[in-house]
């Protein structure tokens, strides 16, 4: 009666310590993946032990591995209670007859305990496992049992589980597994030393993985057409005999957002692995030739624009130099955009009626306070259309456009696309900010570029699959897109690439190069029938060279981009002009609404809501007498005279002068009878500019040292004076010189009617060159 009595007090010992006795510790350390759209890994990331362990579903395995393993390893596994007596019997009395160890009675369960608690192979630890076997399937279920084994069972090396083992077997997930995968993966576990994929393996690998798939054939796992295909595959297949590498693409965007999303193990991206294959592949096509050229970095953003995902990132050109710091994300380092920005104004002008594309603008030298905008070329294009000014990329028409606009405006619809706002303060910026005053990162210029593609309409971009969808915002209309996309399309264009004037490029694109100041920064931008492209290259040091040409530095690498996301889109039609598009009729000298002086006129087109109203003005229509051929306005008119109306063009002096100066025609300006003066409207002193320093050079005569002074009025003549002496009356088209005197001046210019302009220039002598 005691001993019965002892067994139960036993028993029930046992089964409250099952209960009681802590479980061991089953949190691990995965390593991070960073998933393709499609949920491919895209990079993997070491855990802190080093090891590659990738966590395990029992859904996102193959069914058939989880039934071979069970057939192979565990037969009762979903029977027994963590314990198999009769396998335990079974290897006993194998071993025993044998004399050797044939087999062991270990379950999964048991197994799994091993793993967690590695100890060495003795009788009593043998009974440690028992007992933490039972723990384990009585406080848990057999799935998680299950998950629990296939995410640590050893792979060799540092490989842990069966996710991490199939990528680096096989290239492939463990979610689809062939018959001789799923052998080889079962033949591993038991003796990672000496089974793992190694050239010094591969025979004994091959014949494990063989008997286990003959066992697996034999015990039903696989027959009929299946077992006879994978047999003969194994005839013919030998394992494999080296491990593959963990995919490590996109580095860049793994880095950024395993800290953006940190806490998670599987990111889930919106990357897409053809598109970032092509990238990478065309980054490393490229970068020899941009080293040689003394530029070591680099940056490619690829947005779906019909959906605001971010297709692919290429952070650098090579994220192993060190030396050059090719670890730095640089799509989210601002830099100058150079030119980059002057499509987003031209769109924003035509959509509040500012101006239209054949708008003639003048692209002459200019001066707004002490800042003296210049061209890439060092030259200027004089009178030009608007959307010649764009292709080109002329600086003068659109620092003066901006100037219209309002910078502070601007940088409203720049935070609108999708600019950080904390660089967007607008006392921060004056009227450079259009040719490249300010800084932006590669994926703030993909948003407004994205906008372009979309009509008008911005989103912000996606990373994560997990990010919203963000709400949409009408930055400007269709018509305004349309337009702006048309002047970008043009190819006879100076930053066509060289080496595309013989290949071509793909048709339907637009785009747009640029160069920061200094020689800092390439960069080009396009866009495709579904995909937008940013280009940066340059150094993180900042360091100029004078190949960073948007054109030549960026643009091959835009162009083959977009070149190769072509061939994986589906062909469009053309898209049709919007809606909201019109015609209206304008000079055909100016490109402006048509005033009554205008004798030609054309038809152009214009967004439906915002055709501009300002006329013509560069036309004048004026009485001209019959017989002393001059001008005269109403006030003027004399009785008995007769008159005839002619239109004139009058042009303002400071683009009549520069055209003069390089023998371009200029249209003749109306002679106005005595004591007819036209309303010249604003008079603007050019030079001396505001703020300027003149210094004289010892020893040359001051006469060999004049100051030049130029004006900008509509004016016929103006007449200059410093310190109230006369200097000189001139034609307003042409300079005046001034022989200066060391001193401060206050240098005065006034037209016919009486308006002046004042300024102080200082003079001073300049230092001794002899010593």
């Amino acid at each position: 009666m005691w001993i019965v009595t002892a067994i139960n007090v036993a028993w029930l010992v046992l089964v409250a310590a099952v209960y009681a006795v802590p479980l061991p510790s089953r949190d691990l350390d995965w390593s991070v993946s960073v998933e393709y759209r499609d949920g491919r890994p895209a990079h993997v990331f070491l855990t802190s032990d080093d090891k590659w362990r990738l966590p395990v579903s029992l859904a996102r395995v193959e069914p058939k591995y989880v039934e071979a393993l069970v057939a192979l390893e565990d037969k009762r596994f979903y029977s027994h209670a963590g314990v198999d007596p009769i396998a335990i019997v079974r290897a006993a009395w194998t071993d025993l007859t044998s004399l050797r160890r044939v087999s062991g009675g270990s379950t999964l369960s048991m197994q799994l305990a091993r793993l967690l608690e590695p100890r060495k192979r003795t009788i009593p630890n043998k009974l440690v496992d028992m007992f933490r076997a039972t723990q384990l399937d009585a406080r848990m279920s057999k799935r998680e049992i299950l998950e629990q084994y296939l995410a640590r069972a050893p792979f060799g090396r540092n490989l842990e589980g069966v996710e991490s083992a199939a990528l680096s077997y096989f290239g492939h997930s463990a979610q689809h597994l062939t018959a001789l995968e799923i052998a080889t993966l079962l033949a591993v576990p038991q003796g990672p030393v000496r089974y793992a994929p190694s050239k010094a393996n591969l025979d004994r690998l091959r014949a494990r993985r063989d008997a286990i798939l003959d066992k697996l054939v034999a015990a039903g796992v696989f027959s009929g057409a299946d077992a006879t295909a994978a047999l003969d595959e194994a005839k013919a297949v030998a394992p494999p005999s080296k491990l593959l590498a963990m995919p490590r693409q996109a580095p860049h965007a793994a880095n950024w957002l395993r800290l953006r999303a940190k806490g998670d193990i599987e990111i889930r991206t919106t990357l897409d692995a053809g598109a970032q294959a092509l990238v990478e592949k065309v980054v490393a096509l490229h970068a020899p030739e941009l080293r040689r050229k003394a530029i070591h970095n680099g940056a490619v953003v690829v947005v779906d624009h019909r959906t605001r995902e971010i297709v692919a990132l290429a952070g650098n050109l090579d994220f192993l130099d060190s030396k050059h710091g090719g670890q730095i994300a640089m799509f989210l380092r601002p830099r100058s955009p150079g030119s980059t920005l002057k499509p987003l104004l031209y769109s924003l002008a035509i959509d509040r009626g500012l101006a239209l594309p054949e708008y003639l603008v003048a692209d002459v030298p200019t001066e707004y306070g002490t800042y003296r905008p210049h061209n890439f070329d060092g030259d200027f294009a004089g009178l030009v259309t608007l959307r010649d000014a764009l292709s080109r990329s002329l600086n003068i028409p659109f620092v003066e456009l901006l100037g219209r606009l309002g910078v502070e405006t601007f940088i409203g619809e720049l935070e609108r696309s999708g600019v950080s706002p904390s660089r967007m303060k607008p006392t921060r910026y004056g009227l450079s900010l259009v040719v490249g005053g300010v800084e932006l990162t590669p994926l703030e210029l993909a948003a407004i570029y994205t906008t372009l593609a979309e009509d008008g309409t911005s989103r912000p971009l996606r990373i994560l699959a997990s990010d919203p969808e963000g709400k949409d915002a009408s930055i400007y209309g269709p018509a305004a897109a349309f337009l702006t996309r048309e002047a970008l399309s043009l190819r006879d264009r100076p930053d066509f690439p060289r080496r595309r004037e013989l290949s071509g490029v793909p048709a339907e694109i637009h785009w747009k190069t640029g160069t920061s100041f200094g020689y800092r920064d390439a960069w080009a931008v396009g866009s495709g029938p579904a995909y937008t492209a940013v280009v940066w290259t340059g150094n993180v040091d900042n360091r100029a060279s004078h190949e960073l040409v948007g054109s030549e530095a960026a643009g091959p690498l835009l162009f083959d981009v977009l070149e190769g996301l072509a061939d994986r889109t589906k062909k469009q039609p053309p898209r049709a002009p919007p809606a909201d598009l019109t015609e209206v009729e304008v000079c055909a000298f100016s490109g402006h609404i048509a005033g009554e002086a205008c004798t030609h006129r054309v038809k152009v087109r214009a967004s439906l809501h915002s055709v501009p109203t300002e006329p013509c003005p560069y036309h004048k229509l004026l009485e001209v007498d019959r017989v002393t051929h001059k001008a005269v306005l109403p006030a003027c008119r004399k009785e008995g005279r007769t008159y005839d109306l002619q239109s004139f063009v009058v042009l303002p002096s400071a683009i009549s002068a520069w055209l003069v100066e390089r023998h371009r025609t200029v249209p003749e300006a109306p002679t106005f009878a005595e004591g007819c003066t036209l309303d010249a409207g604003p008079l603007q002193m050019l030079t001396p500019s505001e703020g300027q320093v003149v210094t004289l050079i010892p020893g040359v005569a001051t006469k060999n040292q004049v100051v030049p002074l130029t004006v900008s009025t509509r004016a016929s003549t103006v007449t200059w004076f410093v310190d109230g002496a006369l200097v000189a009356t001139v034609a307003s088209n042409e300079k005046a010189f001034w022989e200066p005197t060391v001193g401060t001046h206050e240098v005065v210019v006034a037209d016919e009617s009486g308006r002046k302009a004042r300024r102080k220039l200082v003079v001073q002598m300049g230092a001794s060159q002899i010593r």
